[in-house]
């Protein structure tokens, strides 16, 4: 298994999943918060195009998760899935045939050589879902547009090879920040997004000796700093041996190896 991300940030999100197995890829693109074109250009970068995924997964109906991802299913018949509540806050909108997909908390999905494992968050969508994604070898954890940790999180997240983290603030610079008082409190709310040293609190609870890589994704422009993201998790780490990456909102991150 392999993945990268094509962009990460408030202006966009989207992460590409892929596995080998002998003569057959499979390929998830998980969020698609950029336009058709901006998506081809990005896919086109990794060496890609629409053509060669297999499906779509969203995991909750802000613009910058979503973006094309009806229109991209339809232009190209991938199947796309999704929580109820997000299909219901983008106002149940009709797909062809069977490429709309409904994803539960729990309840495992199949394809190709990847299987998808949704988990439910806290973040301020009707029925938003991260997820773990295996291949039989390795394990990838997602987790972006998150709240606070809870247990269930936790627990999906233990054993994973690789770990894609948000980290969205560091909580002086969104003190600091213009940002008016609301914004600061939804931010930093429960329902939110996680700061440097909650990201940083998570990976210390799932580190394992295996996991090798951990990618600080959505970072604000205005609140905080690579440098930042990055020696939080390099400080939960510890003396572990694991490669941390900060994805941007411009270049994401290029493909990583869980082989």
């Amino acid at each position: 298994m392999r993945f990268c991300s094509l962009g990460s940030g408030s202006s966009g999100n989207a992460l590409v999943i892929e596995s080998h197995s002998g003569s057959t890829v499979t390929r998830v693109l998980v969020d698609c918060g950029f336009s058709q074109r901006e998506l081809d250009g990005r896919l086109a970068r990794a060496g890609l195009a629409p053509e060669d995924l297999d499906a779509v997964f969203v995991t909750h109906e802000h613009g910058d998760h979503v973006g094309c991802a009806m229109t991209l299913s339809r232009r190209h018949r991938l199947p796309l899935w999704m929580s109820r509540g997000t299909w219901r806050a983008l106002g149940e909108r009709v797909l062809p045939g069977d490429l709309l997909n409904l994803a539960r908390d729990g309840e495992s999905i199949a394809v190709g050589d990847l299987e998808l494992l949704p988990f439910t968050v806290p973040h301020d969508a009707l029925e938003p879902l991260q997820l773990c994604c295996r291949d039989g070898r390795s394990r990838l954890g997602v987790l972006t547009d998150t709240g606070m940790p809870t247990a269930h999180l936790l627990a999906q997240l233990q054993d994973c090879d690789a770990l894609v983290l948000e980290c969205n603030h560091d909580r002086e610079m969104l003190a600091r920040s213009r940002y008016p008082a609301s914004l600061k409190a939804r931010i930093g709310g429960t329902q939110g997004h996680l700061a440097n040293d909650t990201a940083a609190a998570i990976l210390a609870q799932c580190r394992h000796d295996r996991l090798r890589h951990v990618v600080a994704a959505h970072l604000s422009a205005e609140n905080n700093l690579p440098a930042l993201a990055a020696a939080a998790l390099a400080a939960a780490c510890g003396s572990q041996t694991t490669d941390i990456v900060v994805a941007t909102a411009e270049a994401g991150v290029g493909w990583l190896d869980l082989a």
